[in-house]
């Protein structure tokens, strides 16, 4: 119940793989084998483009990864000024250290007047970067009018929607965005994959140089089962979305509910907010995160912690921070994330090793 982190291969994405594999030719040869690769390639940029509502001529770049795209993008565009939301990941974040962070409010939404501000009227030497869906809480930023208020001044605008993409429905062109990011592994691709996806007239220029491969924007030989495979889960993401969509958020409300059935005080992080179907940042009180972590694996249950301990000490979540929830309260909170292999006896499974957990904690303070 981790699929935030990463997801497990799709069926169709291994055959993809497996299949490319046996192709031996370089997509940069010009004979028979390396143009067998280089057509794989080519079509693979099809399925990417329609998984994020992307019109054709949109540039397609294949990467390593989101981290490899988000830097491609942000670094690339040739904007002096990088303005990013307060909850962005740390593939955002860091980018460079001269980032602009934009506060959110309690629930995780982007401030829309305290990025006008920091535009000013002036945003020709920007580009703004605002994730679709946060990878911790789920909450869904609002997008179309973050594009609306950066283009007004002429800055440009990149989003991070490597944990929305084969989640909900995604529309580049509609959504009116420069240049957008994701990575396979989050919707049942291999790892090591991703792509950059880009208007055809924006500024973009290459940080990796080589032979001239992506069209002069990412040297070095193309990972051909890399793509096979994302653009395989790519197409399956895509024929299942809405039916899929639909029973995730089924699954995550009713574990939601029997959460707070058991546990009024219990705090679903975000929950004011639309939210990704399949996410839910949920805050045991008085247990920490490690615990409620090491419990759930005890009893065969992968979650994330939503709070990281490093030296000892408790770290709170920069995502959390950001939203002005108290350290106490995040240190006391785990996200669960739903995906395609998951049903309702994983969810009933779950309510009762968390109701476990919080009966021993209460035990032991008893004691």
């Amino acid at each position: 119940m981790d699929y935030n982190a990463t997801a497990p291969v799709l069926p169709g994405a291994k055959d993809a793989i497996m299949d490319a594999l046996e192709l031996v030719g370089n997509p940069s040869s010009v004979h028979k084998l390396g143009r067998a690769a280089h057509r794989l390639v080519e079509d693979s940029r099809a399925a990417v483009l329609a998984l994020v509502g992307a019109p054709d001529g949109s540039r397609t770049i294949f990467t390593s990864g989101g981290t490899e795209a988000n830097s491609l993008s942000l670094l690339g565009s040739g904007r002096m000024r990088i303005i990013v939301s307060a909850i962005e990941h740390p593939a955002v974040r860091s980018v460079d250290k001269k980032v602009e962070l934009i506060a959110v409010n309690k629930d995780g939404v982007i401030d829309l007047s305290a990025l006008e501000a920091a535009l000013g009227n002036d945003g020709s030497d920007a580009i703004v970067s605002v994730m679709l869906a946060n990878n911790e809480t789920g909450v869904i930023q609002p997008l179309k009018q973050i594009v609306e208020i950066a283009h007004k001044v002429g800055a440009l605008v990149h989003s991070d929607v490597v944990q929305a993409a084969g989640k909900i429905e995604i529309d580049f062109a509609g959504l009116g965005i420069d240049y957008m990011t994701i990575s396979a592994h989050k919707f049942g691709g291999p790892k090591g994959a991703g792509a950059l996806i880009a208007k055809p007239d924006v500024p973009l220029k290459a940080l990796v140089s080589g032979g001239g491969q992506e069209k002069g924007l990412r040297g070095g030989t193309e990972n051909v089962s890399g793509i096979a495979g994302m653009a395989a889960a790519a197409i399956a993401s895509l024929d299942a979305l809405k039916d899929e969509a639909h029973r995730l958020l089924s699954l995550r409300d009713n574990l939601e509910k029997k959460i707070k059935e058991i546990e009024p005080a219990a705090w679903v992080i975000g929950a004011g907010a639309e939210r990704l179907p399949n996410t839910s940042f949920i805050v045991m009180p008085g247990v920490l995160a490690e615990t409620q972590v090491a419990g759930f694996d005890l009893a065969g249950i992968c979650i994330s912690a939503g709070s990281a301990c490093a030296s000892g000490k408790i770290k709170q979540s920069p995502v959390l921070a950001a939203m002005g929830i108290d350290e106490y309260a995040g240190a006391n909170g785990i996200r669960v994330s739903l995906g395609h292999d998951n049903t309702q006896d994983h969810v009933n499974r779950f309510v009762a090793v968390w109701n476990e957990i919080r009966t021993r904690a209460i035990n032991a303070n008893a004691a």
